[in-house]
């Protein structure tokens, strides 16, 4: 794998961003340009021990581009609004769609090959299931926002004529690991279940509003994010197809799975408690998730995913336990 390329990496102080930097940092990638809002006190610690050549905020960032024409070899569009609690759409517009917009035009007059965050909140209810085929993508009816904004520029790209010369939308499903400190509600069920372990010596999780699912056995697809690192790394280095790729583990697991993990990882006995899920998100609440990974499988990706019994117990023995940052 070539280390010397120049990257452009969007969304660099968030989450899944961050982590990203450190693993490219590891590789022995070092020519990053990375941008965010880098304001918030909080993130700091997510890239300030990282190594990149310039730091750009992300509203300055095409003024800055335009000001010093870098040699960009990928751009890696992590950058979004998240919050799938924010229903004020203009937001979303804004930040996921047009900006995502701006960043696809400059990639294609450039380019560049774009990898770019799409989301599993663009399935909605499972109601067309959770295929990466390109047929569906209209029918799509997200529940939020936040999947609605997602599913937007999904749309777009696939309708763009001028396009860059490789582009992936990659459909995160339900991504958990180090680097979330700062998300609060946002943050991931294995990060609220730690802390409540630790506090309370109990996990609290929502009850079921459906019939159909007991309590704690509603099904996400739980992905480390190593494993998003990996598959990001690895679509830069390959001409695969271009398009839209799910990217989850394709085996859907229950809450009280995740919390029985936790307290393993913690190395204690588990008990669960279950309280009504808050009615702002009731009916906006996805019960089932599960990639179907036979595309990436078909385009040439074999290696394994970590299984949430290992993810949960690295993340929580390496990185939650020590309050460590990846």
């Amino acid at each position: 794998m070539e280390t010397n390329k120049t990257i452009l990496l969007t969304g660099a102080a968030g989450f899944i961003g961050s982590y990203l930097l450190g693993f490219l940092n590891k590789k022995g990638f070092t020519q990053l340009i990375i941008a965010d809002d880098f304001s918030e006190e909080d993130k700091w610690f997510n890239f300030e021990e990282k190594q990149f050549i310039a730091k750009v905020d992300r509203e300055q960032l095409f003024d800055w581009l335009k000001e010093n024409d870098p040699a960009i070899d990928v751009v890696l569009h992590l950058g979004a609004r998240t919050d799938t609690t924010e229903f004020d759409y203009s937001i979303h517009q804004r930040l996921n769609v047009e900006y995502s917009q701006q960043i696809w035009h400059y990639c294609t007059q450039k380019q560049i090959p774009l990898i770019y965050a799409s989301s599993a909140a663009t399935y909605g209810s499972g109601e067309y299931g959770y295929k990466d085929d390109h047929a569906i993508v209209e029918q799509l009816q997200p529940l939020n926002p936040y999947g609605v904004s997602k599913n937007e520029f999904d749309k777009w790209a696939l309708q763009q004529s001028a396009a860059p010369p490789f582009w992936a939308g990659l459909k995160f499903f339900n991504v958990y690991g180090p680097n979330e400190y700062h998300k609060e509600r946002m943050a991931s069920v294995i990060f609220h279940s730690y802390n409540q372990i630790k506090k309370t010596g109990k996990v609290k999780l929502f009850r079921s509003h459906r019939p159909d699912y007991k309590d704690g056995q509603q099904l996400r697809d739980f992905i480390y994010v190593k494993d998003v690192a990996k598959v990001c790394c690895w679509l830069m280095d390959l001409p695969v197809e271009s398009g839209l790729y799910n990217l989850g583990t394709g085996k859907a697991r229950s809450f009280e799975d995740l919390a029985r993990a936790t307290f393993a990882g913690m190395g204690k006995e588990p008990v669960i408690e279950y309280i009504d899920m808050p009615e702002d998100i009731r009916d906006k609440y996805q019960y089932f998730t599960e990639a179907d990974m036979q595309k990436l499988q078909q385009a040439g990706y074999t290696d394994s995913f970590f299984s949430l019994e290992e993810g949960v117990g690295d993340y929580v023995t390496e990185f939650l336990m020590k309050r460590a940052y990846y």
